[in-house]
């Protein structure tokens, strides 16, 4: 009893600064009972039950695209449609404009979404924008009396402090879980441009994607987003998106409907020993220089090849991965301090951030009829002209006329680009009419947009 009692005493000092504004838990033996649900309470009705559905064409024979067939066997010329449902969470962060924050996995080709509040209301819910790149995505509820969990800086969190996931994993309904934080700045998931994540302990499933992870105060410290499992459950090593990525990637979201990302105009790798050795580098962390684009901010802050980039403003530079996490996530137009290495000596450069429309721009961007797609430029080693589509969102107006990622545009209104740079001129303004010449799988096609 004694041992149980000091036990007891010990966890409540443990959770001392959770319950200090809360009433006290309830008691056993004299002793007080830490508990979470104090903190909960506030937490969890912010956070929210995503579900959608997708239609989807099924083909009702393997001959469906050949005309001799489906003239002579009198095939159906519309295909049938399968509904496919998929489940996840979110997190009001702005309860008055009804902003919501999920996985952009969680509602990427949705043609429906539907939002389910923990006192059991639902709404529909409309595509704000995303980024598939952090795999972020606002969504936005007109709904009155929503609770808000806003984002909280996260650059405060320690390995070791304990943290708790919420979030609706396997459709069974709103779920807690908690442990620690394992590890921070981790990379080296695939499909994501830009990583950053927390890493931790505490059960994370599928369905959990897009729910909170909180601090012992109630913060919103991180977004649940991914697990590493090999056999599809929690297995101890989750995933979230840091506070300060999210808050980033949603303030541009609203604003613009996409990411509007810095370059700084390089390409790094990472250091080995032999280059180490070579360029006179005593901490195995950096990323060296490769190429710098001609014109862009780093070439004209007189950063060279070879040189060793140590830090970005406040923030370590490790890897090149590291590198560019940060790069993706600077403010176009801010003034950033890059200290670098140079012949065994640490130096420093100020340069201002720009974007580089000639590698990659928004459709919106250059006529409100290619929404939702993204075109980037050709890699230097392919002799293939104009600019290749990256992505396409699914039933986005660019997606109705027939236009996929991997296809590549070519001409705009029958004039030819070489490049993404040529291709951006050739937009007109006020245009009635649009016509893109792509090629697709060596194949030329026309594609016109009233």
């Amino acid at each position: 009893m004694i041992m149980t009692h000091r036990l007891l005493a010990s966890l409540a000092c443990l959770f001392a600064a959770t319950t200090a504004a809360a009433a006290l838990p309830a008691e056993v033996d004299g002793q007080p009972l830490p508990s979470l649900a104090p903190i909960l309470e506030q937490v969890t009705p912010a956070v929210v039950n995503v579900h959608t559905r997708t239609r989807v064409q099924v083909r009702s024979s393997p001959f469906f695209d050949d005309p001799f067939f489906r003239h002579f066997f009198d095939f159906p010329s519309i295909p049938r449609e399968r509904v496919q449902q998929s489940l996840g969470s979110g997190v009001v962060v702005d309860g008055a404009a009804g902003f919501i924050l999920t996985n952009n996995h969680v509602i990427d080709g949705a043609d429906d979404i539907a939002v389910t509040l923990e006192d059991g209301r639902e709404f529909s819910a409309e595509f704000v924008g995303a980024d598939r790149d952090t795999d972020l995505a606002v969504i936005r509820v007109r709904a009155e009396d929503l609770a808000e969990l806003p984002l909280h800086e996260s650059g405060e969190l320690r390995v070791g402090d304990f943290v708790v996931a919420v979030g609706n994993p396997f459709g069974l309904g709103q779920t807690v879980t908690s442990g620690i934080v394992s590890a921070l700045g981790r990379s080296g998931l695939r499909g994501l441009e830009y990583q950053n994540f927390i890493q931790t302990d505490a059960s994370i499933n599928p369905g959990n994607s897009g729910g909170a992870l909180i601090d012992l105060r109630g913060r919103l410290v991180g977004i649940n987003t991914a697990i590493f499992t090999p056999s599809g459950g929690n297995v101890g090593i989750g995933f979230a998106i840091p506070a300060r990525t999210a808050d980033y990637v949603m303030e541009q979201l609203i604003e613009h409907g996409e990411v509007r990302r810095g370059s700084l105009g390089l390409e790094v790798q990472d250091l080995d020993r032999s280059l180490r050795e070579a360029l006179q580098i005593p901490d195995r962390l950096g990323a060296v220089i490769t190429r710098l684009a001609e014109g862009r901010p780093a070439q004209r802050a007189g950063l060279q090849a070879g040189d060793v980039i140590l830090r970005i403003d406040d923030r370590r530079v490790r890897d090149a991965q590291a590198l560019r996490g940060i790069e993706g996530l600077l403010p176009v137009g801010q003034e950033i301090r890059v200290d670098f290495i140079r012949a065994g000596r640490e130096r420093q450069v100020r340069l201002e951030v720009r974007e580089d429309l000639d590698a990659r721009i928004s459709g919106r961007r250059l006529d409100e009829r290619l929404d939702g797609l993204v075109l980037v430029r050709i890699p230097d080693r392919s002799r293939a002209m104009g600019a290749l589509v990256e992505e396409v969102r699914r039933n986005s107006r660019a997606w109705q006329s027939g236009l996929r990622a991997g296809d590549v545009v070519v001409a705009v209104n029958q004039s030819r680009a070489r490049d993404l740079a040529e291709l951006r001129g050739l937009f007109p303004v006020g245009s009635e009419e649009l016509s893109l010449e792509i090629r697709r799988r060596g194949v030329a096609y026309l594609v016109v947009m009233e």
